[in-house]
């Protein structure tokens, strides 16, 4: 945010050196970014956070030297002389998307005579836009002044010719799917379904929020104005700007935006200004469509709060002195809190620390002496945040890079991909991104996105995971947040399956991994899993088929896994536990089995540690093997090791062989099994 010196003189003494409101200015929130010397002036360059769009003109900086330096702040008091006929009698205004645009103002001047802007409205603008743009210049009395309010109050406004305008009405619609608009740029755009604009009875004459159009522009022949002063949704200015690629400094302050009261405000300082530069008769009355939204919410401030998070003493009478002179009306004064409403600019103030920021900030940072003793605990991490942690360990150990991916995906990857829910998913009305109107419910599409592209551009090794919240329409169709782990990879089914089994491993889950037949579309035949944790469902894993790799245009084999990590956090023992070690020695027995090909080793687990009672210690795979012309088609060979030990005495060879027995004797039973001597 450029601001003029010369101009800020305008509202506030300016009695201190320059260097000295630079620096006071940093130190209480408007960083100073630079300064340049732009004629007799000087353009101070400070940066405005997204939460301070007050401080987007060059009255909310003036209030904050005002109160920084205890300076009375001198605003004008606009009053334009209304003589012409009433605006009722011949236009009129509609609002047919409230959502898109809150309040509408108009005033209509009749009769102006454009010609070039003052000398000293020449040089103010000059100030602060030709730094950012050195061929910048001014365009017409009436188009410098709506840029001269614009700077000042940061409420952006805009000037139609009203005898270009076709009927005698001004409609804010939302446009239609590929609708025509021609912006002051002189250049045509499309505009998506949806995106707010201002039109007559013909076609839109202006983007909301944005840009103005070109056929309604005021120019040398123009006599009769409509001006415009609104408040816009701020997303949808951000999400026109940005599909559009036409930002602008009216877009810039609607997407942060503005003050609901400072509205009429400056549609009545334009409208002076026009008056008394252009000429011209105004209409009496004003169209006021909309209404300004509620007011903010009182909020408390406890004083103990001070000396808590500041570590210093400040007078209650102080305190309420800053937070009256930056504008919040006082509600109620105690020996232990102060109670205010802040005003409409600081629609950011809502808490009670940020009343402790605004106090601190005032009353100075350098009054906090270095050595002041603030009282510090240490914060507790939540079982979910030791979760989060042992998850992305896990991991960064395998090999995976974490990705972040959008909320909002295509609804056609949620027809392609259900995730856990076969609901309909549900739909945003004013989506941030072009194309994604969807909440997601699966974190899989997404990962498939990030490593097509990674593809595209010869990245051969794609290792993803990443850790979102899902969500999942409940009973009232509404977003029901479901913690998740996705993975996108390209190694194999048995590898992912091990990734799992080592994240319970890490976890202290001691609950089996059931592993069952997933027969969806979305994974090659027999290579698709259904994963529960003590009968409750987990996730899936599986190969993605050849049909699915087509629909997300994928070139490689991959693998994919998505499981609720809300499953884990409940069954994850997070205290580490001791676990008393045997002193005696373990005894070894190696078993190879013929199974049936449909035999799963999760079934063959279950069986064999069943089996193997109290002296069992672990169950080892170590491989699996096929000869059809030996043992018969449909079979397979399984290859384990069993360790056995006790922690009271050391086993002898006949229970180590007894035990073995009973194992083969449970799998030939249990899973019609057979011992390959």
């Amino acid at each position: 945010m450029l601001v003029s010196w010369n101009w800020l003189k305008n509202y506030v003494a300016l009695d201190m050196e320059r260097s000295d409101l630079e620096n006071r200015l940093a130190m209480s929130g408007l960083n100073h970014e630079g300064t340049k010397s732009v004629g007799d002036d000087f353009a101070i360059d400070l940066e405005v956070t997204s939460n301070r769009a007050d401080c987007l003109g060059h009255i909310g900086v003036a209030r904050e030297i005002s109160v920084l330096w205890d300076q009375p702040l001198n605003l004008p008091d606009p009053q334009p002389v209304a003589n012409g006929p009433s605006i009722h009698d011949q236009f009129k205004i509609r609002i047919d998307a409230p959502e898109l645009c809150q309040r509408y103002i108009g005033r209509i001047i009749r009769g102006v005579k454009i010609g070039p802007s003052p000398q000293w409205l020449q040089d103010q603008l000059a100030t602060v836009f030709q730094p950012l743009n050195k061929d910048w210049k001014p365009v017409n009395n009436v188009v410098d002044i709506s840029n001269y309010v614009l700077m000042e109050t940061g409420q952006p406004l805009h000037a139609f010719d009203l005898k270009e305008l076709f009927g005698n009405e001004v409609v804010v619609r939302a446009a239609t799917d590929q609708e025509a608009f021609q912006a002051l740029d002189h250049k045509l755009y499309r505009l998506d379904a949806g995106t707010c604009v201002i039109a007559d009875s013909e076609s839109a004459i202006a983007l909301g929020g944005v840009m103005g159009g070109a056929e309604t522009e005021v120019s040398d022949k123009t006599t009769d104005l409509l001006v415009e002063a609104a408040q816009f949704a701020p997303l949808a200015v951000r999400r026109a700007a940005r599909a559009l690629n036409l930002h602008s400094p009216s877009s810039h302050r609607f997407e942060r935006g503005v003050n609901p009261e400072g509205i009429d405000w400056a549609s009545r300082r334009c409208c002076e200004l026009i008056l008394k530069i252009a000429g011209g008769e105004l209409d009496q009355d004003v169209i006021d469509m909309g209404s300004p939204g509620p007011a903010c919410e009182p909020v408390v401030l406890p004083l103990s709060e001070l000396k808590r998070i500041l570590g210093i003493e400040i007078p209650t009478e102080e305190v309420q002195r800053i937070l009256l002179a930056l504008g919040n009306e006082s509600l109620q004064a105690t020996d232990e809190t102060v109670t205010v409403t802040p005003p409409s600019w600081r629609p950011d103030l809502t808490r009670s620390i940020d009343l402790v920021e605004e106090v601190a900030r005032i009353h100075g940072y350098e009054q906090i002496p270095e050595d002041v003793g603030v009282p510090m605990v240490p914060s507790h991490r939540t079982n979910a945040d030791r979760v989060q942690s042992q998850v992305r360990n896990v991991m960064t150990a395998a090999g995976f890079d974490e990705a972040i991916t959008a909320s909002m995906v295509p609804g056609k990857w949620i027809s392609t991909f259900t995730g856990w829910s076969s609901a309909a998913p549900l739909l945003s009305d004013t989506p941030m991104l072009k194309g994604a109107d969807t909440l997601r419910t699966s974190l899989v599409p997404s990962l498939l996105e990030a490593r097509r592209i990674n593809q595209s551009l010869a990245n051969p090794i794609v290792e993803l995971f990443e850790t979102a919240n899902i969500y999942l329409p409940d009973e009232k169709n509404l977003p029901a947040e479901q913690w998740t782990l996705a993975i996108s990879s390209g190694r194999s089914f048995f590898q992912l399956k091990g990734l799992v089994e080592t994240l319970l491993d890490a976890l202290k889950i001691d609950q089996p991994l059931q592993v069952t037949d997933n027969d969806s579309e979305l994974f090659t035949v027999g290579q698709g899993a259904r994963l529960n944790l003590a009968d409750q469902p987990l996730g899936f894993l599986g190969d993605v088929s050849a049909k699915t790799l087509k629909r997300f245009s994928l070139r490689t084999p991959t693998t994919i896994l998505e499981i609720n990590l809300g499953v884990l956090l409940k069954a994850a023992c997070l205290v580490p536990q001791f676990i008393q070690q045997s002193a005696f020695p373990v005894i070894t027995r190696d078993l190879n089995i013929i199974l049936q090909e449909a035999v799963r080793w999760d079934e063959l687990a279950r069986v064999v540690n069943e089996a193997g009672g109290q002296f069992l210690e672990s169950l080892q795979y170590q491989e699996t093997y096929r000869d059809p012309e030996r043992d018969g088609e449909g079979t397979k060979r399984i290859l384990f090791s069993l360790t056995l030990r006790s922690h009271e005495r050391t086993l002898t060879g006949e229970e180590a062989d007894q035990i073995r027995d009973d194992v083969v004797q449970a799998v030939t039973s249990g899973l019609n099994g057979k011992l390959l001597a």
